[in-house]
């Protein structure tokens, strides 16, 4: 085949040039949504945020553990932030509010889930259009993350908070896998293929998270950690650079 009869064929692509106003509205969008979330967040007192399924039905297993988690984390201190939906994000409200502690929501619009819990403080409930405004509102704010079991969503955070205290873009906070049947195929896939097979990550990192079902025992790893941080004040986690 010569040269001539060789045609490559167009490949799809946006007109960026056709839409310059939409992303200058766009940015002063995002800009607004973080100065409104700074705004809010910076008035809360330190909180836990908890991460997992929307799916997760009330009365089920992992749910109630979670409603009793945050009851927990309330009698210690902690508010708790969550992602405002059903599921176990409501569950983790609903252990906050029935314990009478802090009750943070952030929300996100989607076209199907997604609507708020009726157990989020009232000024506490943040409406979000950008996901990765909403996940720096989840890490900025939160002195420890408690991740049940969930979908794409929930390692979505879980893998974004582990890579920033990693990378050391965030400082070091305890992170707690509630759910040890859930949990242990990835963990044992972190330690034989990301660690032992490929060399991925190092051994060290298999020590960033804790994997437990007692309630207990994250209480202590939590508290224990800022034992010996000796960090005095708890001040937001995020260091925006």
């Amino acid at each position: 085949m010569s040269e001539e009869q060789m045609t490559v064929p167009a490949k799809p692509q946006k007109k960026w040039s056709e839409i310059k106003g939409e992303n200058s509205w766009t940015m002063f969008k995002v800009i607004a949504e973080f100065v409104e979330g700074f705004e809010r967040m910076n008035k809360i007192e330190p909180c836990v945020s908890i991460f997992g399924s929307a799916r997760t039905k009330p009365g089920t297993k992992y749910y109630e553990l979670a409603v009793q988690m945050a009851k927990r984390l309330v009698q210690e201190g902690y508010g708790v932030i969550t992602g405002g939906g059903p599921g176990i994000m409501e569950a983790g409200n609903k252990g906050a509010h029935l314990a009478g502690g802090t009750s943070v929501g952030l929300n996100i619009e989607l076209p199907f889930e997604q609507s708020h819990n009726p157990f989020i403080d009232i000024d506490k409930n943040l409406n979000h259009n950008y996901f990765f405004i909403r996940k720096v509102m989840f890490v900025k704010y939160a002195q420890a993350f408690v991740t049940m079991p969930g979908g794409f969503g929930t390692m979505d955070e879980l893998f974004e908070v582990l890579t920033l205290i990693q990378t050391g873009k965030i400082d070091r906070v305890p992170v707690v896998l509630m759910g040890a049947e859930f949990w242990s195929g990835m963990e044992d896939w972190i330690r034989h293929t990301l660690l032992e097979a490929h060399g991925n990550i190092s051994e060290k990192d298999l020590d960033l998270f804790l994997v437990t079902d007692d309630i207990d025992e994250v209480i202590e790893y939590i508290n224990n950690f800022y034992a010996e941080e000796a960090v005095g004040e708890l001040k937001p986690n995020y260091r925006m650079e």
